[in-house]
C-alpha cells in the first residue's frame, strides 16, 4: 500500500471515532413523563426536560433549597414542565447565576427510581439578556470629569 492510501484509510478511522463520540452523547427533549419511561428502559440515558420554575402568584420561587452551609454544591426545587408535570429537580453543583430570575430551564439529566430528576446541566434563559431597551449615557457624569 502507498503512503496516501494508509494515511486515508487513518483519517477515515479518526472521522468514524468521532461520529461515533458525537452521537453516542445525544439526548432528546422530553418531558418528566417521558424521563420516566426512558429511564425504566436505559437509567444512564440522558434527557433534556423544557420548563419553569414553579412560582406563586407573587413570582416567588416554591420548593427551592439551597443552603452554601451545609452543602453548597446541592439545589432542590421543583420545574413544571412545557407538558404541565411538576417534578422535583435535584442539580448537583453549585447555583447558577441569576437562576432565580430565569423565564424557562432547560435540564439536563435522568430520572432516577425514587421520581426525582437528578440533573447534571442547567441552561437558563433570562429574559432581562433578550429585553430590548435603549442604553443611554449619563452625561451630568461625563461633564463632571471634564
Amino acid at each position: 500500500m502507498k503512503k496516501t492510501h494508509i494515511i486515508g484509510l487513518i483519517l477515515i478511522a479518526i472521522a468514524i471515532g468521532i461520529i461515533l463520540i458525537t452521537t453516542a452523547d445525544t439526548s432528546t427533549y422530553v418531558g418528566f413523563d417521558e424521563a420516566e419511561k426512558i429511564a425504566a428502559d436505559n437509567p444512564n440515558q440522558k434527557v433534556h426536560v423544557v420548563g419553569q420554575l414553579k412560582k406563586d402568584a407573587q413570582g416567588n420561587i416554591i420548593g427551592m433549597h439551597f443552603d452554601p452551609a451545609m452543602d453548597a454544591n446541592r439545589l432542590e426545587f421543583l420545574v413544571v414542565d412545557s407538558l404541565g408535570r411538576e417534578n422535583q429537580v435535584i442539580y448537583g453543583a453549585p447555583k447558577p447565576q441569576d437562576f432565580e430570575k430565569s423565564e424557562k430551564l432547560v435540564l439536563v439529566g435522568n430520572m432516577k427510581s425514587d421520581h426525582i430528576f437528578y440533573c447534571d446541566k442547567i441552561l437558563l434563559k433570562c429574559p432581562s439578556k433578550y429585553q430590548e431597551g435603549k442604553i443611554t449615557a449619563d452625561t451630568t457624569k461625563t461633564a463632571a470629569l471634564n
